[in-house]
């Protein structure tokens, strides 16, 4: 296996010194542009554990491609949902829109995911509800441009667990974007991208692919069982997505499903470049329960390195790698788990989210004189307001998010920023400043951003991400393939660099909105340069 992996590098190296045309979607090269998002990665763990990696997983990337190992995001909402829209569009929520996996529409009187859209229904099994589109986005994504130059010949396709990390990389025109029924791992996309489901997933469903990867234990190097993934646990039942997607047979199953549309789209087979966007949702899903600094999370992490050998190996057969280009990213990094960063006497604390909203709407019903439930959520650091509830106390918007966010200070916040203060750009002088400014929305009704202290979890069991901390915006950024130029760069890069730098690599305009840089330090243009006369 090695030195069947040593040669494809050979063979990579060569076609570098003998390719002569250079990088462009209109001439097919590369093939193929895949990009890797690992849900919840911070950008220490690929460094942490690198000496125990393989050759061809992520020290593909490491070792062999451009590493930049000091990428941040510089806005304060590190979510899935705004992360995966900033991958592909190359800019902020100021410029994507969006703000959270979910918030509360003013208008319907409820909560809405990110990409729930009631105008589609699902597609590929025998389930209800509306199904989901990029229809909140407010710029276009990298693939859309390869779209938009190649007339609609590029390929385009996104996957993951969640149906957010599969749709917002890709956005508006991709041919398809597929994710999992939470109950019982079927594959699912929507009558946005097409009216009947494809043959191959209908056939990929029917037989029941998904119910392998049940009733498995996940065991350790040294044979420990450190998770099961029998869907009845402790007495009660789960679904797919929770049990399996808490391990490694999770992303087993993504990639069993990546492999699958691959070959039955023939991608990297046309005239124009392909894009395919993976993001592996199981680190996630675990690290939220066991933290980063965990055995498990550690076992995760080389499974998913050994899988992503695998896949690039499967890429490398398919494809040939001289003719692919490989990204790897994260939505978000973590924070680590309250009781063992207080362990080192870092000051962190875990408290009750419910318990805080619950004493939030006591403290103002008691200071407005009428009892309301004056804030309809609370998901740490951000509060979502009841515009009704106020507007009976006759406070407007300004005033009534001025006063939940002097009541959030009241309560332990360091501070906080108003949406109202974003819409205007009249931001408090905080060290943060820049970060929610990139992070407002029109999106979300009233709502106030509360500015946590670092190491603060809004609930009591596990750890999260959402805050402006370097522990939640450090990823990982890197690229392999022959135009790019190996090395660990160390410059300070932002995710929204990624987008530009695929879109100049193709020769194809960036997303409207995107603000990243293009990282030319790591791009080789093998077209000769003309000396100035």
């Amino acid at each position: 296996m090695i030195l069947n992996f040593r040669r494809t590098l050979l063979l990579v190296l060569i076609l570098l010194v003998v390719t002569c045309a250079f990088a462009s979607t209109y001439n097919g090269r590369p093939k193929l542009v895949v990009i890797i998002v690992v849900d919840q990665m911070r950008g220490d763990m690929i460094e942490r554990y690198h000496d125990q990696f393989t050759d061809g997983g992520f020290r593909l990337l490491m070792d062999r491609g451009a590493w930049f190992s000091s990428c941040y995001y510089n806005y304060a909402n590190t979510r899935t949902g705004p992360g995966h829209a900033t991958i592909g569009t190359g800019t902020y929520t100021l410029g994507h829109g969006i703000l959270a996996n979910e918030w509360y529409d003013p208008e319907l009187k409820k909560f809405v995911t990110s990409v729930e859209d009631a105008k589609t229904t699902l597609l590929g099994a025998d389930v209800t509800g509306a199904g989901s589109s990029p229809h909140n986005l407010l710029s276009d994504t990298f693939a859309d441009e390869a779209k938009l130059a190649s007339g609609g010949k590029a390929r385009v396709f996104g996957v993951a667990l969640k149906d957010r990390a599969a749709i917002l990389p890709v956005g508006f025109t991709a041919n398809a974007a597929f994710w999992i029924d939470h109950e019982t791992g079927a594959w699912l996309t929507s009558t946005y991208y097409m009216q009947k489901a494809p043959d191959w997933l209908l056939k990929f469903n029917s037989e029941k692919r998904a119910d392998k990867y049940l009733n498995l234990e996940w065991k350790d190097a040294s044979g420990k069982v450190l998770r099961s993934t029998a869907l009845t646990q402790n007495g009660k039942k789960q679904g797919f997505y929770e049990v399996v997607g808490a391990t490694p047979y999770a992303s087993d199953y993504t990639f069993e499903f990546v492999r699958e549309l691959v070959e039955n789209e023939k991608l990297g087979t046309g005239p124009n470049t392909d894009v395919l966007v993976v993001s592996l949702s199981n680190n996630d899903i675990l690290q939220h329960k066991v933290g980063p600094d965990s055995e498990q999370e550690k076992a995760m992490m080389l499974a998913i390195d050994r899988q992503l050998n695998d896949f690039f190996a499967f890429i490398g057969r398919q494809v040939g790698l001289a003719n692919v280009v490989i990204a790897l990213t994260a939505d978000h990094g973590a924070a680590p788990l309250p009781v063992y960063a207080a362990g080192l006497r870092l000051p962190a604390q875990a408290f009750d989210g419910k318990q805080y909203r619950a004493e939030i709407n006591a403290k103002l019903s008691a200071k407005l004189g009428k009892t309301a439930e004056y804030v309809t959520a609370y998901d740490h650091p951000d509060a979502f307001l009841n515009d009704a509830a106020f507007s009976a106390v006759n406070l407007k918007e300004p005033a009534a998010e001025i006063a939940v966010g002097e009541m959030l200070k009241q309560m332990g916040a360091l501070g906080y920023v108003t949406k109202a203060q974003l819409a205007s750009g009249e931001v408090p002088n905080t060290v943060f400043r820049e970060k929610f400014l990139n992070s407002y929305s029109p999106y979300g009704g009233w709502y106030v951003m509360g500015i946590a202290r670092p190491f603060t979890i809004g609930y009591l069991n596990g750890t999260d991400h959402s805050l402006p901390y370097n522990y939640d915006s450090h990823v990982p950024l890197a690229f392999f393939g022959v135009m790019f130029r190996p090395g660990q760069y160390r410059r300070k890069v932002e995710p929204i660099d990624l987008a530009p730098t695929l879109s100049s690599l193709l020769g194809v305009n960036p997303p409207a909105a995107a603000t990243g840089r293009v990282l030319n330090e790591a791009i080789t243009d093998s077209r000769t340069q003309e000396t100035p006369r």
